[in-house]
């Protein structure tokens, strides 16, 4: 069972909730079929690279699951493309998830952070746009902020390109708001974070699943071996690099 996960959730912490897996770095390109090449039973999808490093290929997912492997996202990069999959069988969990199916959220940038390297533990060092909106949204519920105020805010934050997207980033711009001091007290103890949410809930989909799930995943649909496919595949096994410490890369992003 491989999973792959960086700043969402401290692979230290993960361990203490499936300890049965092999954790990998975000996933990038070919990673999944990288993956898939040892047969593993489950293959868990948190986080994944973009911009800078080629993202997770949707075909490679595809051909993963044609091979009898259970793939299930959730939280970041693994909620998108889930929430793109799953009429092909992905399986996605959680309320990230749930938002890109439902047409609630749509952009890549919901989801994005900028993140310390490996070595560092892939700590994020801005905020994602999904957990600020909850946050703002739970600040509004419990009436530190008025509805107009939590629009401004999140139409701020959306504007932010999204390794600038951080609280006191967010707050400097609005500062001619009225009412900010409140938010700006009650948001130590009270922020959400609905990536880390999610992704412990795949963990913990996972570690059920791995015991209740016996046989190969079952798909309807024919893959179809493309030139390009067929290419991409070939290099990739050329570069005879599916062991996990292969995966690691620089980790800007």
């Amino acid at each position: 069972m491989f999973v792959f996960l960086g700043p969402s959730f401290p692979i230290h912490e993960a361990k203490t909730i499936l300890p049965e897996a092999v954790y990998l770095p975000p996933a990038a390109q070919g990673d999944i079929l990288k993956a898939a090449l040892h047969r593993p039973s489950f293959i868990g999808i948190i986080d994944g690279y973009f911009e800078h490093v080629p993202s997770v290929w949707h075909k490679e997912i595809l051909w993963a699951m044609k091979q009898g492997i259970h793939v299930f996202g959730a939280s970041s990069m693994g909620a998108l493309r889930a929430a793109e999959l799953t009429v092909f069988g992905m399986v996605g969990v959680g309320e990230i998830f749930e938002a890109y199916c439902s047409g609630q959220i749509e952009d890549d940038d919901e989801v994005a952070v900028a993140h310390a390297p490996a070595e560092e533990g892939f700590i994020a060092l801005s905020t994602a746009m999904v957990d600020i909106r909850a946050t703002l949204n739970k600040a509004q519920e419990q009436g530190i902020i008025s509805p107009a105020i939590r629009a401004e805010l999140e139409r701020i934050a959306k504007n932010l390109f999204y390794p600038e997207r951080t609280y006191p980033a967010i707050l400097k711009l609005a500062a001619s708001q009225p009412g900010l001091e409140a938010l700006k007290n009650w948001l130590p103890q009270n922020q959400v974070h609905q990536k880390r949410a999610d992704a412990v809930l795949l963990l913990q989909t996972l570690k059920e699943k791995f015991t209740q799930l016996n046989t190969p995943k079952r798909v309807l649909y024919t893959f179809q071996h493309t030139q390009i496919w067929e290419r991409a595949a070939r290099e990739v096994r050329q570069e005879n690099q599916i062991l996990p410490e292969a995966f690691a890369r620089p980790s800007t992003r």
